[in-house]
């Protein structure tokens, strides 16, 4: 079958929308460009040329003292531990949730899928919250805090409901005459058919654990157990004494905006890496988990 040949309009709108698309590109990417080309700056580069898009001149001494700065791989242990341990039990809950709520003969299901929908627009607030999770649950000081009161998202419930709604109820009555409960229709059926919504959920669920700090400046009151993020703020927001104990011991002086910046590249390297493997179950996700037919 033969093509048809672009009109001039089509043409035009095109390119203008190539254009776009470049222009925001640019301007997604150039602040990330910045960001690593201080991380990589000497002091005397910076203060000669100011903000830049590359180095001239590159050192890795930011690095090295972020890299020395003991606290920041406990937190980094600690934020590991949050990310995977938080995504593994959400991804858990979903589940079971969406699997119930999927089913047309559950009961009650309308009056519970607009109550969970009527939980993303209204919430109790934060100071009812710190009440429940700091001294009516007793979480306070611990990762619990951190992890259980966000263990089910509404949005993602719903998301994840509209992708097993998809999947024919035949593959469950074929189960059930095979003797199958609803546990291993689950987890043989339901679950190897779902790996771009897992893919997906599993990629917005853990990157919010990441770069959460809120919480943990609520909650946690150990400096042992902090988050990687929390530990950002204090270096970004009130960077002199933290600055002071990274240079303790050492006889390198690095400006303090590349010492920032290091950690910042230090903190997205774990997203970074992950989000290419995530990336091709990405869209088949949103698209099968956004629309119920």
């Amino acid at each position: 079958m033969r093509r048809k040949k672009k009109t001039t309009e089509n043409k035009v709108f095109d390119a203008v929308v190539y254009f776009l698309l470049i222009g925001l590109g640019l301007l997604t990417i150039t602040p990330f460009l910045q960001v690593i080309t201080i991380s990589l700056s000497p002091q005397e580069e910076l203060a000669k040329y100011g903000m830049h898009i590359f180095p001239k001149q590159i050192t890795l001494a930011g690095y090295e003292r972020v890299l020395s700065y003991a606290p920041i791989w406990l937190a980094y242990l600690n934020t590991i531990i949050r990310t995977v341990s938080g995504t593994t039990l959400s991804i858990c809950t979903l589940l079971l949730g969406a699997y119930a709520l999927s089913k047309p003969y559950f009961p009650h299901r309308r009056f519970w899928t607009l109550f969970i929908v009527f939980t993303m627009y209204f919430s109790g607030g934060l100071i009812p919250r710190y009440i429940l999770v700091n001294n009516v649950l007793k979480m306070g000081n611990s990762m619990f805090a951190l992890i259980i009161p966000g263990l089910a998202s509404g949005f993602n419930l719903i998301i994840m409901r509209n992708f097993f709604s998809n999947i024919s109820l035949s593959y469950e009555e074929a189960a059930k005459i095979d003797g199958a409960s609803h546990f291993q229709i689950l987890r043989q059926v339901y679950l190897p058919l779902s790996k771009p919504i897992i893919a997906t959920v599993s990629l917005w669920v853990g990157v919010g654990h990441w770069n959460e700090w809120f919480d943990s400046m609520l909650y946690i009151r150990d400096e042992k157990k902090q988050v990687l993020q929390f530990v950002l703020r204090k270096l970004l927001l009130e960077g002199t004494s933290i600055e002071e104990e990274m240079a303790a011991g050492t006889q390198i002086f690095v400006n303090s905006d590349t010492m920032k910046m290091a950690a910042l590249i230090l903190s997205i390297i774990p997203v970074l890496m992950i989000y290419p493997f995530l990336q091709k179950h990405f869209v088949q996700g949103l698209k099968l988990g956004g629309v119920k037919e």
